[in-house]
């Protein structure tokens, strides 16, 4: 085993790895004490929530992408996290958490009883990666629109990205060279300002728990759909696409359990990182084969937003909030070319279009995002614009599915 790690160990995926921490940093936590605060939660409540979230995803993280050899990044549902936030004033901080908790149990007999492989298999890989496209589609807009805005640090880390693809060589990755390059522009031009840094180990706490009928309805199903039919479906569908043999069944059960576990400390569900997995899993991450190197950096490194979250919050108003947002997109670049190859380049591509114009479209209904309704606007459009091709779809999956003998991948 440790040959083969070091035989896998590549620098492409050092900085997907690298890229998707910033991510991850900079575009969850600012999100997470935003939320916090709507909902009134007090230091230690914040700590523990962010702690045991980070902890957990971190920690999967590396055993499956060990065991596998796959990227697969298990996180927190930052839509679900979003939800959470609206419900301020509406339900106790004891109902929510009784409600995640419903909500990880849930999923788990989801995954125990294979439905989460059920769903992946029924859902057409192109709408999938038609909607994956639209959904991660933004991210590349905000970079254009920051590299505009601020020429001399986001215009330079783009330049240098694609500089590092004209050169095309395998020692020095454009993401690399956009770390690199951007960052010295940051230095030289950035909007920064010293800042105090302090660090601390969390503190943690058990909160109460109040369940009942009413929040598991209002809370724990959106929250089910949120986790499963957007992190898992857009998460796994791309490493699906990118060739790998996803152990789908594990990932759900896994995810359920990471669900309850985040519950007992007041956290929300997990999921599958869909943004990660357009970073860690995209061919900009380095050879099919080690990409799960790029997921074990950046869950190594998640570790310490685990231990210091204090440190993070300290750091958050270092970086330019541009920078971080062309890394963003500079990584996830490749990733969109690869979603929208997949969506258009076989059969069903109106029903991809559709889920792609849907999921690019931000907007909720029932407190569910346009994601998931991309997928059943795409399913939709495809029965009425290209029948025969869907259920020739649901036909191979189905005859595939019988001739493999049932049980947990």
């Amino acid at each position: 085993m440790p040959s083969t790690l070091i035989r896998d160990f590549n620098m492409a995926a050092v900085w997907a790895g690298l890229t998707t921490f910033v991510w991850y940093a900079f575009g969850g936590m600012p999100l997470h004490l935003a939320v916090a605060g709507q909902l009134g939660l007090n230091a230690t409540e914040t700590s523990s929530w962010i702690f045991i979230i980070w902890f957990s995803g971190a920690v999967t993280s590396v055993a499956l992408s060990l065991y596998y050899r796959l990227p697969i990044p298990i996180t927190w549902t930052i839509p679900g996290l979003i939800y959470l936030g609206t419900l301020s004033g509406q339900f106790t901080f004891a109902e929510l958490v009784g409600a995640n908790l419903m909500a990880g149990v849930a999923i788990l007999l989801l995954g125990l009883f294979g439905i989460g492989a059920r769903i992946m298999d029924w859902l057409p890989l192109p709408i999938i990666m038609g909607m994956f496209g639209g959904s991660i589609l933004v991210y590349v807009t905000r970079m254009v629109t920051a590299s505009v805005e601020d020429v001399l640090v986001a215009g330079i880390t783009l330049v240098s990205y694609l500089v590092g693809r004209f050169i095309a060589d395998p020692r020095l990755p454009p993401m690399g060279l956009a770390v690199i390059v951007g960052g010295i522009a940051v230095f030289l031009f950035g909007d920064t300002s010293p800042e105090v840094v302090s660090w601390s180990l969390p503190d943690l706490a058990v909160p109460g728990m109040s369940f009942s009928p009413h929040a598991f309805v209002a809370v724990s199903l959106p929250l089910i759909v949120l986790a499963m039919g957007l992190g898992n479906v857009q998460g796994l569908g791309f490493l699906i696409s990118q060739g790998y043999r996803v152990p789908v069944t594990v990932v759900t059960v896994t995810v359920g359990l990471n669900s309850i576990v985040n519950s007992v400390l007041g956290g929300h569900p997990a999921t599958v990182a869909r943004t990660g997995a357009a970073i860690l899993a995209g061919p900009d991450a380095g050879a099919k084969e080690g990409r799960y190197w790029a997921n074990l950096i950046a869950a190594t490194l998640t570790l310490s937003i685990a231990l210091g979250a204090g440190t993070l919050t300290s750091l958050l108003a270092v970086l330019p909030g541009t920078f971080v947002t062309t890394l963003a997109g500079l990584a996830i670049l490749s990733s969109l070319q690869s979603a929208l190859e997949t969506a258009f380049g076989g059969k069903l591509r109106f029903g991809a279009l559709a889920a792609f114009a849907v999921a690019a479209t931000p907007f909720s209904v029932f407190g569910i995002t346009s994601a998931f309704w991309a997928i059943v606007v795409g399913i939709a459009a495809s029965f009425m614009a290209e029948r025969q091709e869907l259920l020739a779809y649901w036909r191979s999956k189905k005859e595939a599915a019988e001739s493999i003998e049932p049980g947990i991948e």
